[in-house]
């Protein structure tokens, strides 16, 4: 088989679906699970523009945490923590037992274990001098 190698970056939605439908096939393959679902939670102004929110998604049992951002004209006022416990919630609905994220030495690890996540993981030097943290929590089954 021909082919060729090319480099880009250039957000291109075809070149991304060329390469995760084949990827999630496989790991279809190998899991018999194919569950993903996004879960969005967006913060709105008066004139319904969103300004801030979580965007995640329940896979495999698990709750990732891909974004928070809460406006910094909004934040100490508990809606981080409103944001994170409704996600939780509805990952719990969705039969998750427990979530992940990542965060950045100079964002949010105290606030996350705050909520109950504990560091896994962290990668030192990214970006340089500082760290990126990979922290999860455990949902309780009742």
């Amino acid at each position: 088989m021909d082919f060729s190698i090319r480099i880009t970056d250039v957000a291109d939605d075809s070149i991304r679906r060329a390469i995760l439908e084949p990827l999630v096939a496989y790991n279809q393959s190998k899991t018999g699970h194919d569950e993903h679902r996004l879960l969005v939670i967006a913060v709105e102004d008066p004139d319904g523009g969103v300004i801030g929110g979580l965007w995640g998604r329940t896979a495999y049992g698990w709750l990732y945490v891909e974004l928070l951002v809460v406006p910094e004209t909004l934040r100490g006022r508990g809606l981080g923590t409103e944001l994170m416990k409704r996600a939780e919630a509805e990952a719990i609905a969705r039969g998750c037992r427990g979530a992940w994220l990542d965060t950045f030495a100079f964002q949010a690890r105290p606030f996350y274990e705050q909520l109950g996540y504990t560091c896994f993981g962290e990668l030192n030097d990214y970006p340089v001098g500082s760290a990126r943290y990979f922290m999860k929590k455990s949902f309780r089954r009742l």
